[in-house]
């Protein structure tokens, strides 16, 4: 029988008959006495069962009791037991369908099939079982029997049921040649224990930790005195399988108040390796759970910067679900219902060589300011390194720092004049100054005059005569101008999975404005990424899209307008050939292996004056930027950079 009007819920009674003999004469009595019709179907035995389950079972898909439907061991309450049962299920609410199957009046029992179904989460198969359901005639009519395995089959008294969380194993970050770059590895949390030691302890702890850190001690020991008083407040994580580090652990160790967690998190290669472009893993900040839509939550481990960040939806995986029937008292007492196992995260595969990332990074170790340092493979355009050096503060100066890129912008230049005409032979005019609308511009301090007056386009550019370039302002329109940086590919918006910048141009610039321009200063602006992207395109000879993800086809980016072809290439390679062999970049004259092409750079700014110093150059398949913030100059301190970065790799 299936009573309406109650979706989800059905029933299939059969009820135990009387004797034959007082059946037939109930019925006479009613036939009689003329009543058949008017039999109350409401009184049948089976009509008041179902009618009665029905409506227990609608309260216990709602997790409440139905007091009047239910009868239990004596000193057991019912609503208060199911509650603590299902205190570890989430605030889920289960669906159920029920189904009558035996009733027997004479034994006073019955008993009932509950279908149970929890929605765990969205996306995955729901946790579906059957209970039985006893069923019991008392004074007071029938009953529900309440144990809990009318909740679950096996649940025990002393038990709840649960829902575990199982992390699913991070996805690694592969480099070039399938090198792993960041992966699950087993570190050290270290840091100060709170409840191991008095307040006087844990600060002289926490100085004592901090001076072997090398972190700033006054700061560490406000943290821990700010602490509760049993908190643990973590100084640095060491990984297990660096030695150095895992030194270091032992050494911290030994000071007391000091603890080490042993935990598994992604990190990378080393504390420093392309870090701000790897990025780093940790607890979730309160900004990422509010911006995941659900997908981060409060205490999750999750990407915090880089390539851990922008790729966590991909690195993260599915993680997995149990549940469990756990002990109420003893947690010890844990065993498995039902699992969905968690997905491993997907690895993402990036074009950084480890080889040339080490070297890079290597070569800026000693210098003073902010620096970087970019390579990139001409034929396909991908990053082989991205470097920033320690005055960068942790901040990615490869990939996001904005300078005027000063002469390493005369190969832009030259491509526009190229375009009008000029070849490697042009002569041009290198005068000592140059005088527009009233300003002075002048050559470096210290340009040869032996490369001085009407000289070719080559000398010009070989020994960076600024005057040459902007004596040749009234030959090039500034569309000209940032038409050949579009041909170089400097002022493209190139999607690498990181945040990153190229490099940027005034569009209209007249003047002083447009002269500035010529020599890359003004409104001009570059990263090392920029100017190792020009440098790539003029290896290759057609504009090059520097590419960090390798998973899948390239973003699709335009091309420019008046794209550049061989010729053009040929030419400016000339020129850059000729910086090395007879100008200021003569220091990589001695760089072993093919051919060096380049350009050094020294760009003002700032007052009083200073200036930042650039390197591009060129050896086969490799394009490199070199970048150094308040050099004294391009030749003198970006130069000895890229020679020990060619001589390494």
């Amino acid at each position: 029988m299936q009573p309406s009007g109650d979706r989800g819920v059905c029933f299939n009674g059969r009820v135990r008959r009387q004797p034959l003999l007082i059946l037939v004469g109930t019925l006479l009595v009613a036939l009689i006495g003329g009543g058949w019709w008017y039999y109350d179907q409401a009184t049948r035995p089976q009509n008041v069962i179902e009618a009665m389950v029905r409506n227990a079972v609608a309260n216990l898909g709602v997790l409440t009791i139905a007091p009047d439907s239910w009868t239990a061991a004596k000193g057991v309450d019912p609503q208060a037991d199911l509650t603590a049962i299902v205190k570890g299920m989430g605030g889920r609410k289960p669906v159920l369908n029920v189904t009558v199957t035996d009733v027997s009046e004479e034994q006073k029992t019955g008993s009932a099939t509950l279908a149970w179904a929890w929605h765990l989460r969205d996306g995955d198969p729901d946790w579906s079982y059957t209970t039985s359901l006893p069923l019991q005639l008392t004074e007071n009519g029938w009953r529900l029997v309440w144990s809990p395995t009318v909740v679950q089959g096996s649940l025990k008294s002393v038990e709840r049921l649960s829902v575990t969380a199982l992390a699913a194993a991070r996805g690694e970050i592969v480099g070039a040649n399938d090198v792993r770059l960041a992966y699950t590895q087993p570190a050290n949390r270290v840091g100060i224990d709170k409840s191991l030691v008095d307040a006087a302890t844990a600060e002289a702890a926490a100085q004592q930790l901090a001076t072997l850190l090398g972190q700033d001690a006054g700061a560490f020991v406000a943290r821990v005195k700010a602490a509760g008083s049993k908190a643990f407040v973590e100084a640095i994580t060491l990984r297990v399988e660096d030695d150095v580090q895992h030194a270091l652990s032992d050494q911290a160790a030994t000071i007391k108040g000091v603890r080490l967690i042993l935990v598994q998190r992604s990190l990378g290669l080393t504390s420093s390796f392309a870090r701000p472009i790897l990025g780093t893993v940790g607890e979730a900040t309160q900004e990422l759970v509010d911006g995941s839509n659900g997908a981060i939550k409060a205490g999750d481990q999750t990407g915090l910067s880089g390539l851990q960040l922008s790729r966590n939806s991909v690195l993260t995986g599915k993680p997995g679900l149990a549940v469990q029937a756990v002990g109420r008292t003893n947690a010890g007492l844990v065993r498995d219902l039902f699992r969905i196992e968690p997905v491993t995260g997907t690895t993402v595969h990036i074009s950084l060589n480890r080889d040339v990332q080490q070297a890079a990074e290597a070569v800026l170790a000693e210098v003073p300011g902010a620096a970087g340092l970019v390579a990139i493979r001409p034929s396909d355009g991908a990053l082989l390194a991205i470097a920033s050096g320690p005055g960068s503060g942790g901040l990615s100066t490869a990939s996001l720092g904005q300078a005027p890129p000063g002469s390493t912008f005369k190969t832009v230049t030259s491509l526009a004049l190229i375009r009008t005409g000029a070849t490697p032979d042009t002569p041009v005019s290198c005068t000592p100054n140059a005088v527009v609308d009233g300003y002075r511009f002048d050559n470096f301090q210290g340009y040869p005059t032996s490369a001085l007056g009407n000289v070719s386009l080559r000398t010009a550019f070989a020994n960076s005569c600024n005057t040459a370039m902007i004596n040749q302002r009234d030959r090039l329109s500034q569309a000209q101008l940032v038409q050949a940086a579009e041909a170089l590919g400097l002022t493209a918006d190139v999607p690498l999975g990181i945040p990153a910048f190229l490099g940027s141009m005034a569009t209209k610039a007249t003047g002083t404005d447009h002269a500035a321009a010529m020599i890359g200063q003004g409104a001009d602006l570059a990263s090392p990424l920029g100017m190792a992207t020009v440098a790539a395109s003029i290896a290759k000879g057609s504009v090059v899209r520097p590419r960090l993800i390798m998973d899948g086809a390239a973003p699709a980016v335009p091309d420019p307008a008046v794209p550049l072809n061989g010729d053009e290439a040929d030419a400016i390679r000339t020129l850059m050939r000729a910086a090395v062999t007879e100008g200021g970049a003569g220091i990589l004259a001695r760089a072993p292996g093919q051919p060096v092409y380049a350009k050094t750079g020294t760009a003002s700014y700032g007052n009083p004056v200073q200036y930042h110093g650039w390197m591009i150059a060129i050896r086969g398949d490799l394009a490199v930027a070199v970048f150094a913030a308040n050099a004294k100059s391009g030749a003198t301190t970006a130069g000895p950079v890229m020679l020990d970065l060619l001589n390494r790799i």
